[in-house]
């Protein structure tokens, strides 16, 4: 079982659940952080003091206040505790359930597992905590599968993002194809770049360009 555990969520509500789900299973050494910069620099300064945290749980959206942050989210937070510790499980906790967003967390921040919060999460996460324990290899539990597997004969891919962020900056569509062909990036079409962007509105069920790319933002994929 884990032996130094670090929480990075916001809410004190959660922390009580969590840190009950901990002690059920025996678990004593364990720390908050309302901040993703404060869990970062306590996960930094434990490697530092040759005692290392062994898990990560963490949340992905925390409320912004008065306080500047350089992290202002689980995403980018288990990203860089993933580039500064390899080899520390990582478990996401969160209301999250789009199935982008999670896919991002297991194929791009090598999380462990992911548990959305809900009536039996609870359950649910002590599971989870349990079996990476054990073996901390990637573990999806079948309702997680099951929203990663969810698809509109639609995969997107990297210049799908592209054209996202141009349109995220204003960028009209003609500029768009002209910015691509002067980098390099292919396809670049006016034709291709029209039905992507008529793919991506469909598969986000997005009624306007403006439309799609608040969509984009609230999934965390610009």
């Amino acid at each position: 079982m884990f032996k130094k555990v670090i929480i990075a969520e916001d809410f004190d509500s959660i922390n009580i659940g969590v840190e009950k789900a901990l002690k059920d299973l025996g678990i004593t050494n364990f720390q908050h952080a309302k901040y993703c910069d404060d869990a970062y620099l306590k996960i930094r300064k434990a490697i530092q003091d040759d005692e290392p945290y062994d898990l990560l749980i963490s949340d992905l959206s925390f409320k912004a206040d008065h306080r500047e942050v350089t992290i202002a989210d689980g995403d980018e937070l288990i990203q860089k505790v993933r580039e500064l510790q390899p080899n520390i499980v990582i478990i996401g906790y969160s209301v999250e359930d789009k199935s982008y967003r999670i896919k991002s967390l297991f194929d791009k921040s090598g999380i462990n597992s992911f548990v959305l919060k809900g009536r039996n999460s609870i359950d649910e996460l002590k599971k989870v905590i349990t079996i990476t324990s054990n073996s901390p290899e990637t573990y999806i539990s079948s309702e997680i599968a099951a929203i990663i597997q969810e698809r509109n004969n639609y995969e997107i891919d990297d210049l799908d993002i592209e054209i996202l962020k141009h349109l995220s900056h204003g960028t009209p569509q003609d500029n768009i194809t002209e910015t691509f062909k002067t980098s390099g990036i292919k396809p670049n079409s006016k034709s291709t770049i029209e039905k992507r962007i008529a793919k991506l509105k469909d598969f986000f069920k997005a009624n306007t360009t403006i439309q799609l790319i608040a969509i984009s933002k609230d999934m965390g994929i610009i």
